[in-house]
């Protein structure tokens, strides 16, 4: 029972991190914004994290697993059930506080979970990718059920059907044995962890990587309605925007696909760091592809390999600091992950920021110096 909590808490977070990306094509005329303020609206949410990924560490370790979880599951519902009412940009902000701080709680209990109640904690990295093949069925389902829904039925209901499945988990929540939480982050070892190269270095590989990953949950499906929109013969503006979100599915089922292949390779741990300084390299040759292609056929591929090559880099990044650092592994998930919502904070913003001036195909060019940077920081990594 307790993996199914722990597991349904990465779904949870994947339902949070695509969310925005799922609806944006609908939010944006319905709210009456810009990419730029839409993408302000991403900012706000990712800060949120920022800061909730070290207070909920605390709160984590003062009151257990099943307080936090709950806490997770009830706080994204209610955000998305005022999300499906909320008509104005105004009253959407404040939303976006609340997503974070039930997006930071599942993700602090299902991560820190994860690595101990899987493969009875001896392979840290191989459990994280596979617990996190259920933070991509979460990224993967959201747009799914939102292009079906909305060609169905109105926006209000559509969104409010994901609130109500955010509440499914509740159940096993309260009937679960947890471990002792022992995970949580504290401000002591944090400081002392922040003299640490692995730590200081993890946190500078997360932070890059969270810019490329938030910027594909959250653009991809207004970028492939960028491109289908161009296209002869596409259709309706509903069957293209339902084409569009599809797109965030097919990344997301390849992240899926990825993250399970990498759970079997048994020594991922030790060469964690070159797998995902490989598979960077040639993310940024698809991100360049996404920027240049002309034929909107090209998109589903692309969105594809983008998933697949992305997918290892979170979870065995986290695996690598907990096989170095168990003990303290709290304190530095969640320093770690700060670094990983610093990412989001800024580059989906200034995507949205260059789009605009110009178009998001353009604007996706940012990503590609990112990519390189992260592989010469992961490939520091396994050195330390």
């Amino acid at each position: 029972m307790t993996a199914v909590v722990a597991l349904s808490c990465v779904f949870g977070l994947g339902m949070c991190f695509s969310l925005f990306g799922s609806i944006g094509v609908k939010l944006m005329p319905r709210l009456a914004i810009d990419r730029g303020r839409f993408g302000t609206l991403i900012s706000t949410f990712m800060f949120t994290c920022l800061v909730l990924s070290l207070v909920v560490g605390v709160v984590t370790d003062r009151v257990g697993y099943k307080p936090v979880a709950l806490l997770g599951f009830l706080s994204v519902a209610v955000s998305i059930f005022l999300l499906a009412r909320s008509r104005t940009y105004a009253a959407t902000v404040p939303v976006c506080f609340l997503l974070g701080i039930g997006a930071m709680s599942l993700n602090t209990a299902g991560n820190t979970l994860i690595p101990v109640i899987l493969f009875g904690g001896k392979n840290p990295a191989a459990a994280s990718n596979l617990g996190n093949v259920f933070f991509g069925l979460g990224l993967f389902l959201t747009p799914l059920l939102v292009s079906f829904l909305f060609r169905k039925t109105t926006y209000e209901r559509s969104v409010s059907l994901l609130g109500a499945l955010i509440l499914a988990p509740v159940i096993p929540t309260l009937l679960a044995a947890y471990p002792k939480a022992a995970a949580g982050f504290v401000f002591g070892e944090a400081v002392s962890l922040l003299a640490e190269p692995i730590v200081l270095v993890a946190a500078v590989v997360l932070l890059l990587y969270s810019s490329v990953e938030t910027s594909f949950c959250n653009w991809l499906t207004p970028y492939a309605k960028e491109m289908f929109g161009r296209t002869p013969g596409a259709g309706d503006e509903g069957a293209v925007d339902a084409r569009a979100q599809r797109m965030l599915s097919f990344f997301a089922i390849a992240m899926m696909a990825g993250r399970l292949i990498t759970s079997q390779v048994p020594a991922i741990t030790r060469y964690g760091s070159l797998v995902v300084g490989g598979v960077m390299v040639l993310a940024a040759a698809v991100i360049f592809s996404l920027t240049v292609v002309r034929k909107a056929a090209s998109v589903p591929l692309l969105a594809l390999l983008a998933g697949l090559l992305l997918a290892p880099c979170f979870p065995t990044t986290v695996g690598i600091v907990f096989a170095r650092r168990p003990d303290h592994f709290g304190s530095a998930f969640g320093i770690i992950f700060a670094g990983a919502m610093l990412g989001g904070v800024v580059v989906p913003k200034a995507i949205g920021n260059l789009a605009k001036g110009a178009t998001l195909q353009k604007s996706l060019r940012l990503l590609i110096p990112i990519c390189l940077l992260m592989t010469g920081f992961v490939l520091l990594l396994g050195r330390l």
